[in-house]
């Protein structure tokens, strides 16, 4: 893996398998044009947020469960390919069983991958503003939490840089994160068995002082973070 297509959005939660069929549908047309691997979580415990979180990143209504979604591809040039065909293959004008306007996406260059990709039972998903310039500070205090993250369970460990983050019209991925104009947004996730291993995971990390004798690189206050379960995963 070398680039990475991110995505947030809210699906009505009586549409979740009209979403996981249409994901699946479009899954073999990704792949066909050299995806990796696509991943489709379903919202599962996802806190509200004092300054952000990810209902707001894309103006959840009620009734509206936020979905978190990535595509792997080889190498950015790839991806660039892929999403020009796909735009010329959608001629024709579907329903869709959620809010496009609303959906969040950008391209990320992976800046940490740590541990070994699987099918993992459960997700933790994130999205951080970085000071551009504190990248070298970040990936190193990520790398080192990382490790951590594997020792207590977790299976796979990925951050990506901002790299091709669009500004849109009604919501964004710089808005999700207040991010100002010296900051980068980071896609980051973490992969494990169960949702079981990741609540004990976690217990473990943040009793753990290693966690904890660093000061973070960005604003905590402003990332967002969420648990996810995988509807599609392929």
């Amino acid at each position: 893996m070398a680039y990475i297509d991110g995505f947030v959005l809210a699906v009505p939660a009586e549409k979740k398998e009209a979403y996981r069929n249409m994901a699946l549908e479009a899954l073999a047309h990704f792949k066909e044009h050299g995806a990796l691997r696509l991943v489709e979580a379903w919202g599962d415990e996802v806190p509200d947020g004092k300054v952000t979180d990810f209902k707001g990143t894309v103006k959840a209504q009620p009734g509206e469960i936020i979905v978190f979604s990535w595509i792997e591809y080889p190498d950015k040039a790839t991806r660039d390919q892929a999403n020009q065909r796909m735009a010329a293959e959608m001629t024709e004008v579907r329903e869709m069983p959620f809010d496009p306007q609303r959906m969040i996406y950008g391209g990320f260059a992976p800046l940490n991958e740590e541990g070994r990709q699987s099918r993992p039972g459960y997700i933790d998903g994130f999205l951080a503003p970085v000071p551009t310039a504190s990248k070298a500070a970040y990936r190193d205090f990520m790398a080192r939490h990382a490790q951590l993250l594997l020792e207590f369970g977790a299976t796979r460990v990925v951050d990506a840089w901002g790299d091709d983050v669009p500004v849109g019209k009604t919501t964004d991925f710089k808005g999700a994160v207040k991010a100002n104009g010296d900051e980068t947004v980071v896609f980051s996730w973490v992969e494990w068995p169960s949702k079981e291993a990741r609540e004990q995971g976690w217990q473990k990390a943040m009793s753990d002082p290693r966690m904890h004798d660093q000061a973070m690189p960005f604003d905590g206050r402003r990332a967002i973070y969420g648990g996810f379960a995988p509807i599609v995963d392929q």
